[in-house]
């Protein structure tokens, strides 16, 4: 009995501390529950409702075309070599290998795989290999927003936004992000640029071989680089096709087949070049312009843009050979050409140069040189906007003009005096003291206000000898203002890049929410009325400017069986020579010289001066004429002529330039020039002599022709 005593108070004492043990386990669990949860509502808190649309979308490539809309002038990277691509331009092998190298139960688990986690950690625990244990999901999520900090707060997050994704996307859409935002190594970004990169093709066609390699690189891009390290990339790859087979993702012939392919040549792994060697003038050209629009700027760079350019590589071939049956190497100067479709303003062909590797200089679109009298029909442009009839007559011969009391002393092409002529013979044999007089009699302010209106954008100053093609200007500039001429008087601008050259056809914008895919904005053209040319002024002055083909300084450039109209240019000293011309479908500008420094050119035209009727025309006539019958026919143009001009009735008037515009003379004023007005378009007001001498200034210069 006594020995019953004294174990009972024993046994109740443990009952006491079993329960307290109880209870101590039931408040721990319940104190680490609330501090979970807590700690979960915390997280929760600094967590924005994740809505992948709101991701800002990775840099990818932006791409320049041809016109062709598929051959690649220019690559425009950002800090990142990528090109996104929708699930459909991924071949099924790719995202079947992704899945069975990193993440086998991806199309089980709901964004966080607990069997993987829990494997994880016992691998860990017992010394075994080291595993990882985030899905697709939460690598994508780390990638695009959360970091890659090791740390417990990130990894709740990370879990927290990767379920929420999966609420959101489908499993395709989380496989296709992520495989365009891991890095494969050798700069590629994404999984078509690591096609790219490493194959030559896109990923829709890749092989079971090239998508198990491409696969098994993102573990470690260092490690599996198989330019660097064949054999270890080689035995990841079959790896990734054993598990393949094993997932039964591969059937065994096909597996076999595989594991024996050979790995990319080392050679030919590269990023893509930035340009090729197509029309890289124009790519440039086109770089500079999209920058410094304000609507795209720098974003281009990387901004995953698809640029369809109006270049038509076809005309751009037959103008290097033009330039290269002309004017060969061995003689000296270089030229350069700019071709644009009269109807749409759309530049078709540019050459810069000889070597863009050489020089990247753009002598077509950045090489400002003296026009010569290619600038003349800007004075008669400016001389029909003021009423001038093409009827009114000048002496031939050396004049001397006064201009507050200064002097500019012009004289013709060889001393050559032709007598009296009327402004359509002296545009055709291109007479400088007759538009010496000519820009004397209308102020040379007008002709820079007429240039400007019709397409020069390069800064003009209002000197005399602008007449003469004294200010610079470029050959781009050139063609599409004599464009302006051959479309009747209206200056086509675009509706994307305002008062520029044409050369975007359209721009594709990715889609946000949708990788792969575009939004497709037409350039299109924006025709500029310029109501004193459209008025019948240009035809006037087409018909004038058919003459210098004819009869006249450009009869090298005649194409038979074409209506065709221009202007030579040639500049005093024999540095720059000139031929714009124009059908009524095509306008090309052409300028011969010397690209780095002014050299007379002498003796270079089979041992005579380079004239505008030698190089130039020549140039012109050759790519003309093998260009135009393809150019109309692939663009369905009906073959027509320049519009015929009706001239209206004109009188003869009496004036003199005072104040920045004509007046009629009061019968007092010394230098007043008697010319021919169209009737209703003579000056009104009168000057009055007695009150003044006009000023104005003068920079001496010239042409030849």
């Amino acid at each position: 009995m006594l020995f019953r005593k004294r174990n009972r108070p024993r046994k109740r004492h443990r009952i006491r501390k079993l329960r307290l043990l109880a209870l101590l386990a039931l408040l721990g669990v319940l104190g680490l529950s609330a501090f979970t949860a807590g700690l979960m509502k915390a997280l929760a808190a600094q967590v924005p409702v994740f809505d992948p649309a709101a991701q800002p979308i990775p840099q990818q490539n932006t791409y320049i075309y041809a016109s062709d809309g598929h051959t690649i002038l220019a690559v425009l990277r950002g800090d990142q070599a990528r090109v996104l691509v929708s699930s459909e331009q991924v071949a099924p092998l790719v995202k079947q290998a992704i899945v069975a190298i990193e993440d086998k139960r991806f199309y089980e688990h709901r964004g966080v795989d607990v069997h993987a986690i829990a494997r994880a950690l016992w691998s860990d625990v017992t010394g075994g290999p080291v595993e990882g244990g985030s899905t697709i999901t939460q690598q994508l999520v780390k990638n695009t927003i959360n970091g890659s900090a090791p740390t417990v707060q990130r990894k709740l997050k990370e879990a927290m936004l990767a379920w929420r994704l999966e609420q959101k996307w489908t499993k395709d859409q989380i496989l296709t992000a992520y495989l365009n935002t891991i890095f494969f190594g050798n700069g590629a970004y994404g999984v078509e640029e690591a096609c790219r990169v490493y194959f030559g093709h896109s990923s829709a066609s890749a092989t079971a071989a090239e998508a198990a390699m491409l696969a098994g690189i993102p573990e470690n891009p260092t490690l599996y680089d198989p330019v660097a390290h064949p054999t270890a990339t080689r035995e990841r790859r079959n790896l990734v096709l054993r598990q393949m087979f094993l997932q039964h993702y591969l059937d065994y012939p096909t597996y076999r087949d595989a594991i024996h392919a050979p790995m990319p040549d080392p050679e030919k792994v590269h990023l893509q070049a930035t340009q090729t060697t197509a029309a890289p003038y124009f790519a440039n050209y086109v770089t500079n312009q999209l920058v410094s629009s304000p609507r795209f700027g720098k974003s281009i760079y990387g901004g995953g843009y698809r640029i369809r350019t109006t270049i038509d590589l076809g005309l751009q071939r037959l103008a290097r050979e033009a330039i290269a049956k002309e004017l060969p190497p061995s003689i000296g100067p270089d030229a350069a050409l700019v071709a644009i479709d009269v109807h749409t303003g759309q530049v078709v062909a540019m050459v810069g140069g000889r070597n863009y590797h050489r020089s990247q200089f753009n002598l077509a679109a950045q090489g400002e040189r003296q026009p010569g009298s290619s600038f003349k029909p800007f004075v008669l442009a400016a001389a029909l906007r003021d009423g001038v009839a093409p009827s009114t007559t000048f002496v031939s011969h050396p004049v001397v003009i006064d201009a507050d009391g200064r002097t500019w002393s012009v004289s013709n092409f060889e001393d050559e005096n032709l007598g009296t002529l009327d402004l359509s013979h002296a545009i055709a044999f291109s007479d400088n003291t007759v538009f010496a007089q000519l820009t004397d009699a209308i102020g040379p302010a007008s002709v820079v206000g007429a240039a400007q209106a019709m397409g020069i954008t390069t800064p003009l100053h209002s000197y005399f000898s602008i007449g003469l093609g004294a200010e610079p200007a470029t050959p781009l500039e050139m063609a599409r203002a004599y464009a302006t001429l051959a479309n009747g008087g209206f200056r086509l601008d675009s509706s994307l890049f305002g008062d520029q050259p044409n050369v975007v056809a359209s721009v594709s914008s990715p889609q946000k929410s949708s990788p792969g895919e575009f939004t497709t904005t037409e350039n299109t053209t924006k025709p500029i009325e310029l109501s004193w040319l459209t008025n019948g002024n240009a035809a006037i002055e087409d018909q004038m400017l058919r003459g210098v083909i004819q009869y006249g300084t450009g009869k090298a450039a005649q194409l038979p069986g074409w209506d065709v109209a221009g202007k030579t240019g040639t500049t005093e000293n024999y540095g720059d020579a000139w031929f714009v011309g124009f059908t009524p479908d095509l306008v090309t500008a052409v300028w011969v010289g010397y690209p780095n420094k002014l050299i007379p050119m002498t003796t270079e035209y089979h041992g005579h001066t380079v004239e505008g009727g030698t190089f130039p025309a020549l140039i012109w006539k050759a790519f003309m004429e093998k260009a135009l019958p393809k150019f109309v026919a692939s663009r369905q143009y009906v073959r027509s002529s320049l519009p015929s001009a009706s001239v209206p009735y004109a009188s003869p008037y009496a004036v003199v330039y005072r104040n920045g515009k004509l007046e009629l003379s009061d019968g007092s004023c010394s230098g007043a020039t008697t010319m021919q007005f169209f009737s209703g378009s003579a000056p009104t007001a009168r000057a009055d002599c007695a009150t003044g001498a006009q000023a104005l200034a003068a920079t001496p210069s010239g042409s030849a022709g």
